[in-house]
């Protein structure tokens, strides 16, 4: 199992926001190179990076940014109003590893599938739910679809990856949902990364029992809950 240790970027400055609410904003560091270059030193190879302000706007804000992070030697994903291929190819050609597809998956699926034809394993979606449903629009906004089913219906599509984000636990240090990701870990052909709520190394040995691809690690780390390095080293210890 991969460890992502996250940093949400907004303003330039790395935030974590409770429950996907932009007026619960809480500020943990104006470097954002240095806190991911602390990640690596700890032995992280993998760094979950969130544009907040693009997500809100619709448009990359932070792209400058993100590109310093990859360039520190962190295989990194990125999301954040990601809405067009000229997105998609800018941040690769900006040193990212995989590129986060979210709202726009809602809005526009086939574009979805085209995307995931052409650049495979490039490309990952962000499924982000509340009470079960799919938020989009910065998680302002919540849809009818069932969160579990829209990821078999991305697999189908020929999605390698999801990046499925709890937001009724994301930044609330409660722990993750695990049932919710043992029913995900049954999709066949689909790597789920969980994301939202992950606190405790119970929940990290318990995600890595269950097979599950990753775990995206955010406030606990920075709350001081989790050590990096021992969430590394739990990671890799067979159940």
């Amino acid at each position: 199992m991969i460890i992502l240790p996250a940093i949400d970027l907004r303003g330039g400055r790395v935030v974590r926001l409770t429950k996907g609410d932009y007026d619960r904003e809480k500020v943990y560091n104006d470097d954002p190179v240095a806190v991911a270059r602390d990640f690596f030193a700890c032995g992280a190879r993998w760094l979950h990076a969130v544009d907040l302000d693009g997500a809100r706007e619709g448009a990359p804000r932070n792209a400058a940014l993100i590109e310093d992070l990859a360039a520190l030697g962190l295989n990194t994903e990125v999301g954040g109003g990601i809405r067009d291929e000229a997105a998609i190819c800018a941040y690769l050609e900006r040193g990212a590893a995989r590129v986060i597809l979210g709202t726009v998956a809602v809005r526009d699926f086939a574009f979805v599938e085209r995307m995931a034809a052409k650049y495979g394993e490039q490309i990952a979606v962000g499924v982000d739910a509340k009470d079960g449903l799919v938020a989009v629009s910065g998680w302002e906004e919540v849809t009818k679809l069932s969160g579990v089913e829209f990821c078999r219906r991305l697999r189908d599509a020929g999605v390698h990856t999801v990046i499925y984000t709890d937001i009724g636990r994301d930044g609330c240090l409660a722990g993750a949902n695990l049932p919710l990701y043992h029913e995900l870990c049954s999709i066949d052909a689909l790597n789920v990364i969980a994301s939202g709520g992950v606190s405790f190394e119970g929940d990290i040995a318990a995600l890595r029992d269950m097979r599950i691809h990753g775990a995206i690690i955010g406030k606990a780390l920075y709350e001081g809950r989790l050590d990096l390095r021992r969430c590394l080293a739990l990671a890799e210890v067979e159940a």
